[in-house]
């Protein structure tokens, strides 16, 4: 950031008002059932249904801290315009709630066409956990209004590796989607370094960029391919020669690992392994959150529930990345809402490679089932019991039995 953002006093500590606002949020977000599933070995058993819950699931500390500053800024400025960049996380509750708190979004579903040129200098502007990218600020900072930063300390470790990477020549390869929040303000912090950077979606991509290390790929078939993808001016010839990689922090882990091991190799294969560490660089700006969730839900799939049902928004990448996990275990059915389970015979959901949703009927089976559960990131825990529940009233259960099974020690 330009020197004249330390003329402006940016808050990223919260407002000392945890406890003013912890009763709003616990009724809003937590859940009773989820907590005391958590207690119990994370499973409920019925004679007729069982419910399996990953160990690791739901709010992260990043998003946890992001909604509570949030929540202490509209407490902190009860009379004041407040705006926020874009959806602080991607759940369409959270961001509905801060609507309805009179939250005002200059981009994003939520939005209502504010537009940057409405702030004034009085207001409170809010950047979500996602961050912001480097043109935002600067437009804020010019303004002169007062800022809230609730961008995720993960987000920033990636940025701080990018911005080594452009001070130090080195392109970012970062493993991430160019439209997504994230990305957008990871890659803007190599160009205010006059960096470079080229995003690759997966490992199709990746492979793309290292043909062409290896001098095996078409220029103009490579920059058209990557035209949304690559920093303004990039030169493949010029910018493949060293690069560093990052990634977004909600991607699938897995295949971030095997995107770096693929292009180390073709650096290797092109410039020599005495030589790699002048052409390559590569930091783990993996996410402990997203690792955690991936993992817990492979442990659960190991259980071999009959199906996994994935909680949380459509626009989730992390959310996205578990439905992909889970279906490699069960039928898996990511839906945002609970009331996505329509009945016993039909559930809305969407498919981890597509974009639009769909009905599937027949999605419980006969007979005792085993349920596997979990949630993105960004879900609240309230969102989980409601599904849940809705599970239960699916096989004749209720919310009340779920708890007194719950607390009767030997039953569970």
């Amino acid at each position: 950031m330009p020197n004249r953002n330390a003329r402006l006093a940016i808050n990223r500590r919260g407002f000392g008002l945890k406890e003013a606002v912890a009763g709003k949020l616990a009724q809003e977000y937590k859940s009773e059932l989820v907590k005391s599933l958590r207690e119990h070995g994370s499973t409920l058993l019925f004679s007729d249904l069982q419910i399996l819950l990953a160990k690791e699931f739901g709010f992260c500390y990043g998003v946890d801290r992001a909604v509570d500053y949030a929540y202490e800024t509209r407490k902190k400025f009860p009379d004041r315009i407040i705006y926020i960049t874009t959806e602080i996380i991607h759940n369409p509750r959270v961001n509905r709630k801060l609507r309805e708190m009179g939250i005002r979004f200059l981009s994003g579903c939520q939005s209502e066409n504010y537009q940057f040129s409405d702030v004034k200098k009085e207001d409170v502007v809010i950047l979500p956990a996602f961050g912001a990218s480097v043109n935002d600020m600067e437009r804020l900072v010019d303004i002169g209004c007062t800022l809230v930063d609730t961008t995720c300390g993960s987000v920033m470790n990636v940025w701080k590796r990018v911005e080594r990477n452009a001070k130090d020549g080195f392109t970012s390869v970062i493993h991430g989607k160019y439209y997504h929040e994230e990305t957008i303000a990871t890659s803007s912090r190599a160009l205010q370094f006059d960096g470079r950077y080229l995003v690759v979606r997966d490992e199709k991509e990746a492979q793309i960029a290292c043909d062409y290390i290896l001098e095996k790929g078409d220029r103009a078939l490579f920059l058209e391919h990557f035209k949304n993808s690559v920093s303004p001016g990039f030169d493949p010839d010029r910018d493949l020669q060293r690069v560093g990689i990052a990634n977004q922090t909600t991607m699938l882990s897995s295949e971030s690992m095997h995107i770096s091991k693929m292009i180390e190799q073709a650096m290797c294969q092109q410039y020599g392994e005495e030589n790699i560490q002048e052409h390559f660089r590569a930091f783990d700006t993996i996410c402990s959150a997203t690792q955690e969730r991936q993992d817990a839900i492979i442990e659960m799939g190991q259980k071999k529930p009959d199906l996994i049902i994935v909680v949380g928004g459509y626009n989730s990448s992390n959310t996205n990345h578990l439905s992909e996990i889970g279906s490699r275990f069960a039928p898996t059915y990511h839906i945002c809402e609970s009331d996505c389970i329509i009945s016993t015979s039909e559930i809305r959901h969407k498919l981890y490679d597509q974009s639009e949703e769909m009905v599937t009927r027949d999605w419980l089976p006969a007979g005792p089932v085993k349920v596997g559960i979990t949630s993105g990131a960004s879900t609240p825990d309230k969102v989980v019991e409601e599904t849940m529940i809705r599970i239960l009233a699916c096989r004749g259960h209720n919310l009340q039995e779920a708890l007194a099974l719950l607390q009767s020690p030997g039953l569970n």
